[in-house]
């Protein structure tokens, strides 16, 4: 058996010379893409619309895949005009399914290249890429004997992750959601048909007719509400008016928020960004992060959460000055110099030089 081994693993090692810079894994890859472990994968078996501008992704991951936790997020790697680029999105179905495969729920945003793609192009039977799922948004242990969520828009992903995995080990729960318009609400019908049987209270806000929901709205929506342990996902502002809100009550430690985006200040300046290695300079007026400016530009760059978080985009300074938009702090680079930064969060300072 063992020469039968060495004889197979002689013949691959000559297919390889052959066959290179393409090896026979490169083949493989492409008649079996689920099949490499290092190279995590999926296949969208289905995509289903959810309300204009949403739709869920049925996915069904490669080998190297693991079960995620109620909650949290998976980066996804999708082709766009020849262009990988990776975004994150809460999975919304529970880690059990029987057949191994999840979903997320992508919103349409405004000028949201991945998210737009995906909606209103992404078709059954293409090949994403994924990394393993992440995060920290997640119920506490033991359950609390009240919960409460807070959501708006495509806040409301990760909570009902949460309540497909884990609602049957809650008694008193309380889901107050806001979108712009009755329609406008994702999984509107699935909450509505729970809120029906009794397992949840569902209280909607439709921002078009009642107007932005404010932490003071909740006082009267929810009588009990430093009572109850608290998730909450949507806006930045949203969730800056309710961090507030908590705190002035001393409740603070009740409060659970998730961050689509993180909190960036606009600390003005800005300058000329050289791409060294793809030879792109762009102009900025330093409100915006290296990664956008760079993408906008047509310079491939690593990325992922786009919050600061993954640590994937992060490439090195070679020159120049850069600020951290979330706190101001300037990073600084002598010619010479290769300094990691994370282009996701940082804008330019002056004339810097990135390698990518």
């Amino acid at each position: 058996m063992a020469v039968i081994r060495n004889v197979r693993s002689g013949a691959w090692r000559v297919i390889e010379l052959i066959t290179t810079p393409v090896v026979p894994a490169d083949y493989l890859d492409v008649v079996a893409p689920l099949r490499n472990a290092n190279v995590l994968r999926a296949k969208v078996d289905a995509v289903r619309p959810e309300t204009d501008n949403s739709v869920t992704l049925l996915l069904r991951p490669g080998r190297g895949w693991q079960a995620h936790r109620p909650g949290q997020y998976v980066r996804l790697g999708v082709d766009v005009d020849g262009v990988r680029l990776w975004r994150s999105y809460s999975i919304t179905s529970p880690p059990t399914r029987r057949d191994g495969r999840f979903t997320i729920t992508v919103n349409a945003v405004p000028d949201g290249v991945v998210s737009t793609h995906v909606v209103r192009k992404m078709k059954r039977g293409t090949i994403v890429h994924l990394d393993v799922p992440a995060g920290e948004f997640l119920l506490c242990e033991p359950r609390p004997a009240k919960a409460l969520f807070v959501t708006a828009g495509s806040g409301i992903t990760p909570v009902m992750g949460m309540l497909r995995s884990t609602l049957h080990e809650l008694s008193d729960v309380v889901v107050v959601h806001s979108a712009g318009t009755r329609e406008a609400v994702v999984f509107g019908a699935e909450l509505r048909a729970l809120a029906a049987e009794g397992r949840i209270r569902l209280i909607e806000r439709h921002t078009r007719a009642d107007g932005r929901l404010k932490p003071a709205d909740l006082d009267e929506l929810v009588p009990d509400l430093f009572e109850r342990q608290t998730w909450a996902c949507g806006p930045n502002e949203m969730l800056d008016d309710l961090e507030t809100h908590w705190a002035d009550a001393e409740a603070g430690h009740l409060l659970r928020t998730e961050r689509f985006r993180p909190v960036l200040i606009n600390s003005g300046g800005g300058g000329t960004v050289t791409f060294a290695q793809s030879g792109t300079v762009v102009e900025t007026d330093g409100s915006e992060p290296l990664l956008d400016s760079g993408e906008a530009a047509g310079v491939l760059m690593p990325s992922g959460c786009r919050m600061g978080i993954c640590f994937s985009c992060v490439l090195p300074l070679r020159e120049g000055a850069v600020r951290d938009l979330r706190d101001g702090q300037l990073t600084v680079a002598e010619p010479g110099d290769s300094i990691p930064v994370q282009t996701c969060i940082s804008a330019a300072a002056g004339p810097c030089k990135i390698d990518a």
